[in-house]
């Protein structure tokens, strides 16, 4: 959910939606499931290919829930997603999160995914988010913190990746080291202390089958995805060197005792 001025970083390349269609509600939402209630109406932004709005819908229901991105292409994969999950109480639109077009007060929920570190203002964001929010309603948002992603074993030229993406995340105008500034970006669109409860909480891939699939999509990602394009065109990284980074990530894969932590911070803010 990019603002008029960011370019939204990884694109929707199949090595991209490999991963976001992994999410699921109970894996990358967690810490909202206890704040869901039969009959709300929730907004779903930057809902991608629809697998935790699937999620969410089915807690909800009968309630509804309102999935927007700004690509229509995604949104016709969650469309699908939500087709497959048997939910019929999901309506798609395309949007901008800097500019909603739905009315004050007009949903229970408010849910963001990995939106906030792609927008150049994520306190205006934050903002419009509770607009659209009713009274006694809940904002949750989560996002991943690139600059605290850990691995085993070391693997050099992994930290040149990471390097070379925060310098891509940050050209395109987004923040990838998002998940510390959650608390900092709510607090500056104007929701108290007492208001709001940050948490954190981390994907981790440690099982063969985890590890081949983890660094098998960052592989990919890395050389073929929109990510690829604005890197070499923007002067971050030559082709080859994208080479030497998916060469790392397989690397990485391949190792018998390999690890991989990816830490994100949560914001659930009541308005």
């Amino acid at each position: 959910m990019p603002k008029e001025t960011a370019v939204y970083t990884h694109g929707h390349h199949e090595s991209v939606l490999r991963s976001h269609t992994w999410r699921t509600a109970a894996n990358s939402a967690a810490y909202l499931l206890p704040e869901l209630r039969s009959g709300q109406d929730v907004l779903d932004v930057g809902c991608g290919p629809g697998t935790i709005t699937a999620d969410l819908a089915a807690l909800v229901a009968p309630g509804t829930v309102t999935a927007v991105d700004t690509a229509e292409d995604v949104l016709d994969k969650a469309r699908g997603a939500a087709e497959a999950a048997g939910v019929d109480s999901v309506r798609f639109a395309v949007a901008d999160v800097h500019d909603l077009d739905f009315p004050d007060d007009s949903f229970d929920v408010v849910h963001a995914h990995q939106v906030l570190q792609h927008v150049g203002d994520p306190v205006r964001a934050l903002r419009e988010l509770r607009r659209v929010c009713r009274p006694g309603g809940v904002i949750a948002a989560r996002d991943a913190d690139f600059g605290a992603f850990a691995w085993f074993p070391a693997v050099p030229v992994l930290d040149d990746w990471r390097e070379v993406y925060r310098r891509v995340a940050r050209a395109n105008g987004g923040e990838p080291d998002a998940g510390r500034r959650l608390l900092s970006w709510a607090r500056g669109a104007g929701f108290t202390d007492a208001a709001i409860t940050a948490t954190a909480t981390t994907w981790c891939f440690a099982t063969p089958e985890e590890r081949a699939w983890w660094s098998g999509l960052w592989a990919d990602r890395t050389t073929a995805s929109g990510y690829a394009g604005l890197a070499v065109d923007g002067g971050h990284a030559t082709a080859g060197r994208l080479a030497e980074f998916a060469g790392a990530w397989r690397a990485w894969g391949a190792a018998e005792d390999a690890w991989f932590m990816v830490p994100h911070g949560e914001i659930l803010c009541r308005v």
